[in-house]
C-alpha cells in the first residue's frame, strides 16, 4: 500500500527514539539494520538517510534538554569540534572508497558489546571508598569525537552510541553526556548530510538519501525524541547506565549476528 512504508517508518522512528534519548543516543544505531534488512534501502544511501533521520529527530531532544540548561557545556563544544571534521572525511571515503560493511560492523560489535557488559557489571558492582575514576582529557575526547565523526559519515549512525558508553565508563554523569552528544551528532549529521547531497552531483550510484523514508523516520524521531528527553530527570542515575549499557551490547550483538550472515 502506498505510503504504508513511510508510516511504518514513522512508527519505528518513534519507538527507537524514546528509548535511546535519554542516554544520549540518536536510536539511528538500530534504525540502520532495519532500514537495510526491513526496508530494503540500498548501499549507500542507507547511510545518507540515515543521516537525514538525525537531522529531522534530534531537535526534539534538544529542545528539552535546552530548556533545561544542559546544552551550554564544555563538553558539547569539543564532541561538536572533534566530530564535525570527521563526519566530511567519513563521507567522502564512504562514496568514493566504499569500504566493506562487514569488516565495520565486527570492529563496532566487538568494542560495545564488552564496553555494554562491562558499563552493566560496573553500575552493579558494590561502592567501595576509592577515588572516583579520572574523567577523559581534552585531546582524547577530542580525538574520539574525530574518530566516531568519521564513522558516522561512514555508515550513518549517531556518535552517542559510541561516545556514550565510552565516556559513563570513564565516570561522567550520564545527565551531561547525554545532551552533548545528542548535540554532536545532530551538527554532525547536518553537514554529512550536505556532503552526501553534494557529493551526489559527482559520485554513481545509489548515493542520495530516500528522503520520504527519511523524513517519515525523523519525524517519529523528534517526536519520541522530545518525550524520552523529557523522561530522563525523572529515571536514576542507576537506571540510565544500565539502559545505555543495554544498547551497547544489544547493538554490538545486533551488528555482529549481522556479520556472519
Amino acid at each position: 500500500m502506498a505510503g504504508s512504508t513511510e508510516l511504518y517508518g514513522l512508527a519505528v522512528g518513534l519507538m527507537i527514539a524514546v528509548v535511546t534519548a535519554p542516554v544520549g543516543v540518536s536510536g539511528a544505531v538500530f534504525l540502520l539494520p532495519v532500514q537495510l534488512s526491513v526496508f530494503g534501502v540500498p548501499s549507500p544511501a542507507v547511510t545518507p538517510t540515515n543521516l537525514l533521520f538525525n537531522v529531522v529527530a534530534g531537535p526534539g531532544a534538544l529542545l528539552r534538554y535546552r530548556r533545561a540548561g544542559l546544552l551550554n557545556s564544555p563538553l558539547t563544544r569539543r564532541l561538536v569540534i572533534g566530530t564535525l571534521p570527521g563526519v566530511v572525511i567519513g563521507a567522502v571515503v564512504r562514496v568514493f572508497a566504499v569500504p566493506g560493511a562487514t569488516v565495520f560492523r565486527l570492529l563496532v560489535a566487538g568494542l560495545l558489546m564488552p564496553l555494554g557488559l562491562w558499563l552493566i557489571a560496573r553500575t552493579f558492582r558494590p561502592a567501595r571508598p576509592s577515588a572516583p575514576a579520572a574523567e577523559p582529557s581534552r585531546r582524547i575526547v577530542t580525538g574520539l569525537a574525530l574518530a566516531v565523526g568519521a564513522v558516522g559519515g561512514l555508515y550513518g549512525i549517531g556518535g552517542g552510541s559510541i561516545l556514550g558508553p565510552v565516556l559513563v565508563g570513564r565516570g561522567m554523569p550520564v545527565s551531561q553526556v547525554a545532551p552533548a552528544a545528542l548535540a554532536s551528532t545532530f551538527v554532525t549529521s547536518v553537514a554529512g548530510a550536505a556532503a552526501f547531497a553534494l557529493l551526489s552531483l559527482t559520485g554513481s550510484g545509489d548515493v542520495a538519501p530516500d528522503w520520504y523514508l527519511g523524513l517519515a523516520c525523523g519525524l517519529g524521531g523528534l517526536i519520541g525524541g522530545y518525550l524520552g528527553a523529557h523522561l530522563q530527570p525523572r529515571l536514576p542515575e542507576t537506571a540510565l547506565r544500565v539502559l545505555l549499557g543495554a544498547l551497547a551490547a544489544a547493538f554490538g550483538t545486533l551488528y555482529a549476528v549481522q556479520s556472519l550472515r
